[in-house]
């Protein structure tokens, strides 16, 4: 909205003039807010792929370092019984002994 005042009041060429520099400033944070939201948008939209691949990898670490456990317990010899790992059974031999 444009007034065109009298140029001989002061102080409606004041007004004017500042009616002018806020008007030229609100349209510069407009523009500004626009690269910003756009800029925004940007970021949302990389950090939703940077996520989506994260979730992906997390995964395949964790499948691997499952088949990893799996592998190395296939690998380890079977554990052998001595008469002290089974504390039952030796404590049931001597008794039956006495």
């Amino acid at each position: 909205m444009h007034t065109c005042f009298n140029d001989d009041d002061p102080a409606d060429y004041l007004m004017e003039r500042r009616w002018f520099a806020i008007d030229r400033a609100a349209a510069r944070l407009e523009n500004e807010c626009a690269t910003l939201a756009a800029v925004l948008k940007m970021a949302e939209d990389a950090w939703r792929g940077a996520r989506s691949r994260l979730v992906e990898l997390e995964a395949i670490r964790d499948a691997l370092g499952q088949e990893m456990v799996r592998r190395r317990h296939a690998a380890e010899p079977p554990l052998r019984e001595t008469p002290l790992s089974n504390r039952e059974g030796a404590v049931e031999s001597i008794v039956s002994a006495a």
